[in-house]
């Protein structure tokens, strides 16, 4: 099988990052590509697990040395994907499981057309709002354009190849593992699958014979 990128976007407090660790908690041939930020570390996280931590001019130097596959910038702060990583996960045979936003993701489709794209929906508004006024992360300014960037996210919805509802999380992650088996079996990403239907045409011949 030919590894893909799958990638998984939502709006802040989707779902995204917990659908991406229970699928690779389940999934040995998946791996996580651990994205860089120049966001405050949130109690609990750890560098280099949750995040790349890094300095703001730490990150726009490892922009402009073209160290990242795609950058974004949401709510003021710099994300981004390293090359690094996911030649890391490739090199292993692996599916990278990039969780990323949705100018991140747009690059993505740019430089690698193969990549299977995501989306994840709350089950409502009511339901995203709650979520984000649960962490209490932010000042109230904040929270005001987290909420009005996923209005607009939710608009790009239609730019992905699959979208799921987020409402129950087993079901949801459920989706997102079916999406991965359906898209090992694409033709296409099948290596010496031609052979193999050489093979069968050839011993099919042969009784004809």
């Amino acid at each position: 099988m030919k590894p893909f990128l799958l990638v998984l976007s939502s709006p802040s407090g989707g779902g995204k990052t917990t659908i991406a660790k229970r699928l690779l908690a389940a999934r040995s041939s998946t791996g996580y590509s651990v994205s860089a930020t120049t966001r405050a570390r949130r109690s609990g996280e750890e560098d280099k697990k949750d995040y790349f931590f890094l300095v703001r001019e730490d990150f726009e130097r490892r922009e402009r040395a073209g160290e990242f596959l795609e950058t974004a910038t949401y709510n003021g702060e710099r994300y981004g994907t390293l090359r690094s990583e996911i030649e890391r996960i490739l090199g292993l045979g692996r599916i990278p499981v990039l969780d990323i936003e949705l100018e991140g993701a747009r690059q993505i489709r740019r430089t690698f057309p193969n990549a299977v794209h995501v989306f994840v929906l709350p089950p409502s508004g009511r339901v995203l709002i709650q979520r984000l006024k649960e962490r209490r992360t932010e000042e109230p300014a904040a929270l005001r354009r987290r909420l009005e960037h996923a209005r607009d996210e939710l608009g790009a919805a239609a730019e992905y190849d699959y979208a799921i509802v987020n409402d129950d999380l087993d079901a949801a992650v459920a989706q997102v593992a079916a999406i991965v088996d359906a898209e090992t079996r694409r033709v296409s990403r099948q290596e010496g699958l031609g052979a193999f239907v050489n093979l069968l045409r050839a011993e099919v011949g042969e009784e004809l014979k």
